[in-house]
């Protein structure tokens, strides 16, 4: 009875993966063989002849090891994207959509200033102080999260300001749509009160992300530092 798992595994021997990872390819690749193997078996042949042809499933080893190598960066790179981007981006902007829907209906109001003593307004025109005070604690959040899973500095950049995003995408592509296929809103908006919105949900809230990311990228970046000297 031919050693399937042994015979690929010399096969691979070359294969520049973690060990564990590689145990699970080798394992996966020899089962493949084993059955098509077993499959043969049944239907009359003899071993060697069975056992050529199942080799056969894999007629460039070298080649195969590149695939897989290939493949492995491939799904790493996409993995670590995840942990250090996309995963600390939608947390801190879910968590801060949440804090502000939580005081838009529970309060404290938002300051709403006055532009030229007219009450012609953007209704994004307003400062939601409370919300601003919690948005350095999220952006501190996801600076941790996006270094512990060691993400480059660009990752930790984007990960602080994604929740910021929206509302930029808003001033910057959806308010010069509504202006010009919306006479009502045209009328409605006044010059102060356009900076007053962009303001209150780009300029503050990014000032305010930066307010705790920044610092937190240096305490955690330090500390990880510190602790992988120790450990050395």
């Amino acid at each position: 009875m031919r050693d399937w798992r042994k015979f690929v595994q010399v096969q691979l021997a070359g294969l520049p993966l973690s060990p564990g990872t590689k145990a699970d390819v080798v394992d996966e690749l020899a089962a493949h063989l084993e059955e098509t193997y077993a499959e043969l078996r049944k239907q009359g042949m003899t071993e060697e002849a069975a056992a050529q042809l199942a080799l056969l499933q894999v007629k460039d080893w070298h080649k195969l090891q590149r695939k897989i190598q290939n493949a492995r960066i491939k799904e790493n790179i996409m993995t670590n994207r995840v942990k250090q981007f996309w995963l600390p981006s939608l947390l801190t902007l879910l968590l801060s959509m949440v804090l502000l829907m939580l005081i838009q209906l529970f309060g404290p109001n938002p300051w709403t200033p006055a532009t030229g003593g007219r009450l012609r307004m953007m209704p994004m025109a307003v400062v939601y102080v409370s919300w601003l005070l919690t948005l350095p604690l999220i952006g501190a959040m996801g600076v941790y999260l996006s270094i512990r899973a060691g993400g480059s500095p660009r990752a930790v950049f984007s990960s602080i300001m994604f929740p910021v995003f929206p509302y930029l995408a808003f001033v910057v592509i959806g308010l010069p749509l509504a202006l010009i296929l919306d006479d009502h809103v045209a009328h409605n908006i006044t010059i102060p009160a356009f900076f007053v919105g962009l303001s209150a949900w780009v300029i503050f809230p990014a000032v305010a992300l930066l307010a705790g990311g920044l610092p937190a990228q240096i305490f955690v970046s330090r500390r990880l530092s510190s602790g992988r000297i120790t450990g050395n």
